[in-house]
């Protein structure tokens, strides 16, 4: 395997990483506000790149069919959107059971889901990179290795908050730091084995590159909706995801333009 591609699909994985060390070195969970400003960091990083990692190189792939270029984007994005809608029924999502969560039992119930769901998110971010160092593999002009490192280093970045919302609950339900950790980062390693497959499959059907890579993009999209945007706008100051969502956004379409 390439060794750009190699370190490519390993970032995202060791800013969960990261993230789940933040066990070992803080006493309490996230402060609020700035776990709030990380969400919306995090979702503006991943609009930003379904936007010109995947939605746009899906379209220019498929120039070749003129006016109707972007029909291979606008259903691989709804097969994504609908796929992610499934596993949401198949696993129910934090933000509509936290108010639940009030005995020892209830939280840890609490915990558990949200491990699940986070799990249950890094398999489109992983496919999301896959698909992009498929289409540098297969020697696709539209997709460079620093496009596509673009990418993997913006989904790391808001790997960082997730790692650390799994690993820190971990640890204030009575885990030692070392299980949290470990919690934290296997979280996270579906990441890179979702990227390898994805890549394996992709160099077997390189026509299909288009519609793969518009499939992540609606998958990010689902996550950002339905997810990220109802935490980072929850309570009182609200404006500090809205903020950071900006932040976020305009730095990851900073590096895609720039280093793509």
């Amino acid at each position: 395997m390439n060794i750009n591609v190699f370190y490519g699909i390993l970032i995202p994985f060791i800013g969960t990483s990261a993230g789940a060390a933040c066990v070992f070195f803080m006493k309490r969970n996230l402060n609020e506000q700035v776990q709030r400003a990380l969400t919306g960091f995090a979702a503006g990083v991943m609009v930003a790149a379904s936007v010109w990692s995947l939605l746009i190189p899906s379209i220019e792939q498929s120039a070749d069919m003129g006016k109707f270029s972007f029909i291979p984007a606008a259903v691989g994005f709804w097969i994504g959107v609908l796929f992610l809608l499934l596993l949401d029924h198949m696993i129910p999502h934090l933000h509509r059971n936290s108010d639940k969560a009030e005995g020892p039992k209830s939280r840890l119930q609490r915990t558990t889901m949200l491990v699940l769901a986070v799990t249950l998110h890094n398999i489109p971010e992983g496919m999301a990179v896959g698909v992009v160092y498929a289409g540098y593999l297969t020697g696709n002009t539209k997709i460079t290795v620093m496009g596509a490192m673009a990418l993997s280093i913006g989904i790391a970045i808001q790997n960082f908050p997730e790692g650390a919302i799994i690993s820190m609950p971990l640890r204030s339900e009575g885990m030692g730091k070392g299980r949290a950790f470990v919690g934290g980062v296997l979280s996270g390693i579906v990441e890179p084995i979702g990227a390898v497959l994805t890549i394996l499959a992709a160099g077997l059907i390189v026509p299909a590159l288009p519609y793969l890579l518009s499939f992540a993009a609606g998958a990010m999209f689902y996550v950002v909706v339905e997810e990220l945007i109802p935490e980072m706008s929850a309570g009182e100051h609200s404006n500090i995801g809205t903020i950071f969502f900006a932040v976020g956004f305009s730095l990851m379409m900073v590096l895609d333009v720039a280093l793509g």
